[in-house]
């Protein structure tokens, strides 16, 4: 287990194991970014030579191990390249990055760029997260993370550093647990599972003295087929695995603003009758992230103790094919009484997010934001790293901006009117869940979201391109489940209450 503590300790003279520090592409050749001002008087007139010689550009993702040779305190010197322009982002990345490339170092000094709270946050949360990794199912699993990282910062006495510093690690948390839940390999998190999954670790959350209070409702199929919620029981049907409807809530003393959020937990899609080619199931475990990024937000905003009121709805599904699963044609009826006709049983996880939705809005909420791998169009238009963000135009800009500050690549993407007319083109059912029509199909689904949020503010969240990284680690993004979501909401959370 990895410590980590924040010093205005001299990153020359720490005796941590290894140091790292920033290097900027400047226009003169590569620079020492900000924090690592005692290295380079350290080194003198020897540190451009010894750059150029060793072939540092400074460009984004470089890495460069120095033996300091007696010149630092510490034996190890680390270069991170932190590209031309030096912000959260880029800072946040870089220390990403350094976590992978510190090898058995039982101790590491951070003299990253760390002149504010923004920028302390960002070492922090980008170090923690860069160096993620599951093990769960490794025979061998020797850990080789540090024991002790030190993030070093002349400001480190300042009050909004020090808060910035352990908030950051409570997000930085929630999102590795995220990532964990999605990795879990599909036969070992079904509904079920998943829904006591969930429920043990809000028991352990709101365990003892001063923690914070989480209210849990698990509904299994019987009492899903009692409130009618035919989305969710269509989609899960064809399962031996029965479907859950995982509902929390936190409500702090004070709270003025009503947060309610909602994530699609299908633990795997085979696609269902309109079965998926067998390349696309491989990663189809990932298709709960949502579920996932809702519920550890929830859990890092109660821990944080924003004042906020958060009640959060996680319907859980597996899509799968056998006689009791639903068909093209049938007609399903959503909770609150909208019928539904079926058109693409790959199309399911709509489906379950439309009951969930409409449970949210009893609760009447002030703003109203779904969590979902949603459409392979999203990933077309918008490659696998951004998310698209649609639905009510305030709420798209403050999820926006809460996405810049928590470091997640997200978009903005129009519902145009014709969808409008698309997703009521069922001549036998309120509205046709699928039309097969190639083009705009993420527009679509949000179209078909949107009648089910009651005319509240309201955003739609598909995460369906980063929330799981086939390829290797970038920054401070693994392979594997990457958690994104879950920082943009606790800002989100965050700034509405400000």
């Amino acid at each position: 287990m990895t410590t980590y503590t924040l010093r205005s300790a001299s990153p020359a003279k720490t005796r941590c194991e290894a140091v790292v520090v920033g290097v900027v592409q400047g226009a003169k050749g590569p620079e020492l970014a900000d924090g690592a001002t005692d290295v380079g008087k350290a080194y003198g007139r020897k540190l451009r030579p010894l750059l150029a010689t060793l072939g540092v550009t400074g460009k984004t993702g470089e890495t460069v191990k120095v033996p300091t040779a007696g010149t630092l305190g510490s034996p190890l010197l680390v270069l991170v390249g932190l590209g031309k322009v030096v912000d959260a982002t880029a800072v946040r990345r870089a220390a990403g990055v350094a976590a992978r490339s510190v090898g058995n170092a039982a101790s590491v000094g951070l003299a990253l760029p760390a002149g504010s709270a923004e920028l302390v946050r960002a070492v922090t949360e980008g170090h923690v997260l860069g160096g993620y990794t599951f093990t769960t199912y490794k025979k061998e699993s020797k850990s080789t993370a540090p024991g002790e990282v030190v993030v070093l910062c002349e400001a480190a006495r300042r009050k909004e550093v020090v808060a910035a510093f352990e908030e950051a690690q409570v997000v930085a948390r929630a999102v590795a647990v995220t990532r964990d839940w999605v990795n879990v390999p599909p036969g070992d998190l079904t509904p079920p599972a998943f829904a006591d999954t969930v429920a043990a670790a809000t028991r352990e959350l709101t365990r003892g003295r001063g923690a914070p209070k989480i209210a849990i409702k698990v509904h299994d199929e019987q009492a899903l087929a009692e409130m009618g919620c035919g989305g969710i029981l269509g989609v899960g049907g064809g399962s031996a695995a029965p479907p859950r409807l995982v509902e929390l809530s936190y409500s702090p003393r004070g709270a003025e603003r009503h947060l309610a959020l909602v994530g699609k937990g299908i633990t795997f899609d085979s696609g269902g009758l309109t079965i998926k080619p067998a390349q696309s199931m491989g990663e189809m475990k990932s298709d709960m992230a949502g579920a996932a990024a809702v519920v550890q937000a929830t859990y890092a905003i109660a821990t944080l103790g924003l004042p906020i009121k958060v009640s959060t709805f996680v319907p859980m599904a597996e899509n799968m094919v056998s006689g009791s699963a639903m068909r093209p044609g049938d007609v399903l009826t959503q909770y609150g009484g909208t019928t539904v006709e079926i058109q693409n049983t790959d199309a399911e996880g709509r489906l379950i997010l439309a009951d969930a939705l409409v449970r949210a809005t009893e609760r009447r909420p002030d703003v109203l934001i779904d969590v979902a791998t949603l459409t392979g169009h999203m990933v077309v238009a918008l490659g696998d790293r951004v998310a698209g963000v649609m639905g009510s135009p305030d709420v798209v800009d403050d999820v926006l901006a809460a996405a810049g500050t928590a470091g997640e690549e997200m978009w903005p993407m129009p519902i145009p009117e014709a969808m409008d007319e698309r997703i009521h083109s069922s001549k036998i059912a309120d509205l046709s869940q699928h039309d097969w029509i190639r083009w705009g199909g993420g527009l679509y689904a949000a179209a078909f979201l949107r009648e089910f949020t009651g005319g509240l503010p309201w955003a739609h969240l598909d995460i369906a391109g980063p929330s799981f990284n086939s390829g290797g680690p970038w920054g401070h993004v693994t392979s594997g489940g990457t958690g994104v979501a879950v920082g943009t909401l606790v800002d989100y959370a965050r700034a509405l209450v400000a």
